[in-house]
């Protein structure tokens, strides 16, 4: 997929995160559906934390080609985009969130395919080896904004079946 089809699709999931958000009332953005599963709210707020996190992954491989890249679950950043759901300002976050498809081609354009084809190992070696750049891209911004467009889905619907 080109660098172009890539920020396309990014920018599509994020603006769909905002066109179904944005129509929703607050009560319905910070609906916690269980004590395992994350409010609307806290989906924003990760992703806000989350793309410029693999962003920057993205431009440290490249700048130091063969650097190891990724993080954990429990990594601190990602753990305080959600901690304290009741304090998280879902419009705040929203309106955030409109701002990424630009930074996102900002920080990607102009990628060669051969800097998309180079292959850096992840922290955790024995579960992701060695990736390209391109999967960075691909995995852990474009299917994870689609993973957390159907997680915002599936909120709604629980709060419907309320």
């Amino acid at each position: 997929m080109s660098v172009q089809k890539k920020i396309d699709s990014i920018t599509n999931y994020v603006n769909e995160i905002v066109g179904v958000v944005s129509k929703l009332d607050d009560k319905v953005i910070a609906y916690i559906p269980s004590e395992e599963e994350w409010s609307i709210a806290q989906v924003l707020s990760h992703l806000n934390e989350a793309i410029p996190y693999w962003l920057s992954e993205v431009e440290n491989v490249i700048a130091t080609p063969g650097s190891k890249w990724g993080r954990g679950l429990q990594h601190e950043g990602r753990l305080e985009a959600v901690a304290n759901p009741t304090s998280i300002n879902g419009r705040a976050e929203l309106k955030k969130l409109q701002t990424m498809p630009t930074l996102v081609a900002q920080k990607i354009n102009g990628l060669t395919d051969e800097q998309l084809a180079a292959e850096n190992p992840h922290r955790n070696f024995e579960r992701f080896g060695n990736k390209p750049v391109a999967f960075i891209i691909d995995h852990f911004i474009d299917e994870h904004a689609a993973t957390h467009l159907k997680q915002i889905r599936r909120n709604i619907s629980k709060w419907n079946e309320q």
